[in-house]
């Protein structure tokens, strides 16, 4: 399969973005640490129905800044995934957003409902929505402060504790190439992450007026595997206020990675309910 990787200029950063298939446009975008590359076998699996599109957000990767790191804020990737789109067509699009990215995916839509033709949102960590609100946002500034004191990988093993994501296991095999590759860049964007982004996705509260007011369809998603889980919880909250019922997709919060097909084939089903 023909994937092409091209860049767009946007004030403050070059976004890198890869192209898969054809079809109308889907903009797939990572959360996190996380690139273009945790989307890729599912964008294989879609490609024959869409043009699937996974970008890296701005200061992860590829997706380079011209400068120093200022105001950063959801407003930021969300204008940047609005450019993307208007670079890619003029119809509105599809867009997946996972974890963090599905909070750029609610900003987006909020702010640019005519860009945007259905947004599957898949766990959305919006905490300022979860009751004793107060918790959280202590749990943040301990995080803040472990990642001040001793680094990266310290405060990812306190994050994943806190989301009760379970480590990799020792015992698993090594995976493919391709692979290692996505996670070694996911290891190089841990200090911007934790330095920067993960206050700007998590402070964020999605416009529900706003979602609700549009005549964007927004599909909020869950795990299969992560009821209890922070992620999904927040995720059940946002579609108590849509008035809306969780989809509920194949997997754990990467079950795009873990079961691709899967999950294609229970998200063309969602993206295209509406139409």
């Amino acid at each position: 399969m023909t994937v092409k990787s091209q860049t767009l200029k946007v004030p403050g950063a070059q976004i890198y973005y890869e192209v898969y298939g054809s079809g109308p446009v889907l903009l797939m975008i990572p959360g996190g640490p996380a690139d273009a590359g945790v989307f890729t076998a599912l964008a294989r699996s879609l490609a024959a129905r869409y043009t699937c599109v996974p970008y890296d957000p701005r200061g992860n990767s590829r997706s380079v800044l011209d400068g120093p790191v200022t105001n950063l804020h959801l407003d930021l990737f969300g204008d940047d995934a609005a450019q993307l789109l208007a670079a890619l067509g003029k119809e509105p699009a599809y867009v997946l957003g996972n974890s963090g990215g599905a909070q750029i995916g609610l900003n987006l839509t909020a702010r640019y409902p005519g860009r945007v033709r259905t947004l599957v949102a898949h766990e959305p960590p919006c905490l300022e929505l979860l009751p004793y609100v107060e918790e959280h946002r202590a749990s943040g500034r301990e995080l803040d402060a472990i990642y001040k004191v001793h680094g990266a990988g310290a405060a990812m093993q306190k994050f994943m504790a806190m989301a009760g994501l379970a480590p990799p296991s020792k015992d698993a095999p090594p995976p493919p190439p391709e692979a290692q590759a996505v996670f070694g860049r996911m290891m190089g964007n841990m200090d911007f992450f934790f330095g920067h982004g993960r206050k700007a996705i998590v402070d964020y509260v999605p416009d529900v007026a706003a979602l609700k007011k549009g005549t964007t369809r927004v599909v909020v998603g869950v795990g299969e595997t992560t009821k209890g889980q922070i992620a999904n919880r927040s995720a059940v909250a946002l579609a108590e206020r849509l008035g809306t019922d969780p989809v509920v997709f194949p997997g754990d919060h990467g079950g795009y990675g873990t079961y691709p097909d899967a999950f294609a084939k229970l998200l063309d089903q969602a993206l295209k309910a509406g139409s």
